[in-house]
């Protein structure tokens, strides 16, 4: 067998999400550059102490930056927390859809003095992807100053899987965001059921109908729909780039304003059986949620969270921060666990619906099954689709605010929870 790597990326040392380098290793695949990017490294302001020397807390600041094979390093500015670099460098662009990194550090072979010693690393203040591991760090380990290996692996994102609070919260909020598009349709829903506009809902009964009747035009409805709904978002378009969200970052809420009672009681609350609906509860939640970012307080950053994200692996923490944080750890698991635990018993009462496990609920369900598909057959399928829509929409008068037979009789079957110990 012979295999080729000719062709193969340099994208194997970084996150493919931050890629700055995608030229295939052959030369004769290579493209042209497309451009030249410049940057200038000017300055920064209101860095945080890192270390303490001569009973006084400092740090000595310097900035790396990579894109592609090239990386670069500023000198160290010693003692000052609002350092002044006013460096420039040039990198050559290949490819539009790439990312420069940059980040900052603060250099330990400075300090004299203090808790640190021999094995000290250089400690991570912050970094930033813009738009435009051991094999790495031991090339760059040579140059002049040197990178240590800690600085290359935190710009390579090397310890992007390792768990912290800041980051998770705002990966639910992500996901919530991408969400709302079902909530804003479930709360449409939930109004035309309910009659609160009888006009609105008198109007979607004569929609439903001339759909149902003329199939035909169910995609160009859909689709017109789609462009009413763009052109009516276009006022509300973007007007400026996309840059770093600070409030989703966590570094723009107030700690005593953060929902963190609305993030654990997700978990715990989406898939209750109450007569509440499940899309109705998560929307209630996420907006809550959107409220308290709306009206948070100055940008403040939490600091536990930021040290819990810049610890190193094995943690170097004191034995109460870690405690508590294994706590904390401990407490959002376990509601993670019980979600988990109540989809394994929706899929369990499936499972013994269908494997006879209760034989009177599987009868009537197959035998239903068989009712259904007679039903089916003899009756046209415009028929049976009003007849369920016309169901679905029906007015609160003719509404039970108990659930329905099929639906309680679904929550009796067996589980195996009761079989865990």
């Amino acid at each position: 067998m012979s295999i080729c790597l000719e062709g193969g990326d340099h994208v194997l040392d970084e996150s493919t999400h931050y890629s700055s380098d995608l030229r295939p290793t052959a030369k004769q695949l290579g493209k042209s550059s497309i451009g030249v990017l410049k940057l200038g490294i000017i300055d920064a302001w209101g860095l945080s102490p890192m270390k303490t020397k001569d009973g006084k807390e400092t740090t000595d600041p310097y900035c790396v930056a990579k894109y592609g094979q090239k990386w670069v390093r500023t000198r160290t500015i010693t003692d000052s927390s609002s350092p002044k670099w006013y460096e420039k460098y040039n990198w050559e662009v290949f490819d539009p859809c790439t990312v420069i990194t940059i980040g900052v550090f603060d250099n330990c072979d400075l300090h004299d003095g203090g808790d640190k010693n021999g094995g000290a690393k250089d400690s991570k203040m912050g970094k930033l992807e813009a738009p435009a591991t051991q094999i790495v760090s031991t090339r760059l380990s040579r140059a002049e100053p040197p990178l240590r290996e800690e600085v290359v692996e935190y710009m390579l994102d090397a310890g992007s899987h390792m768990w912290n609070m800041r980051r998770s919260k705002a990966n639910f909020f992500r996901i919530l965001s991408g969400l709302s598009v079902l909530f804003a349709v479930g709360r449409w829903f939930d109004q035309i059921c309910s009659w609160k506009e009888p006009i609105t809902t008198v109007l979607i009964h004569v929609l439903f109908l001339i759909v149902v009747l003329y199939p035909k035009l169910i995609l160009p409805t859909i689709f017109l729909y789609l462009f009413l709904i763009g052109v009516w978002n276009y006022r509300w378009r973007p007007r400026h780039p996309p840059h770093m969200d600070i409030r989703l970052s966590g570094a723009g809420r107030d700690p005593r304003d953060e929902p963190e009672e609305e993030f654990y009681r997700f978990v715990t609350t989406c898939l209750n059986d109450t007569g509440q609906p499940w899309y109705d509860r998560l929307r209630s939640i996420a907006e809550k949620i959107d409220l308290t970012l709306r009206h948070s307080g100055d940008p403040v950053a939490n600091p536990d969270e930021l040290e819990e994200e810049f610890d190193t692996f094995p943690t170097t923490c004191l034995n109460d921060v870690v405690r508590m944080r294994y706590d904390r750890l401990r407490s959002i698991a376990g509601r993670i666990e019980t979600v988990v635990g109540d989809l394994a018993t929706q899929g369990d009462r499936l499972q013994s619906l269908l494997s006879w496990q209760d034989p009177r609920l599987t009868a009537l369900f197959y035998i239903s099954c068989l009712v259904a598909a007679i039903v089916l057959y003899v009756t046209p399928f415009q028929v049976v689709a009003l007849l369920a829509g016309f169901y679905v929409l029906r007015h609160p008068r003719f509404r039970h605010r108990l659930p329905s037979v099929p639906l309680n009789l679904f929550r009796r079957l067996p589980a195996r929870t009761d079989c865990m110990l």
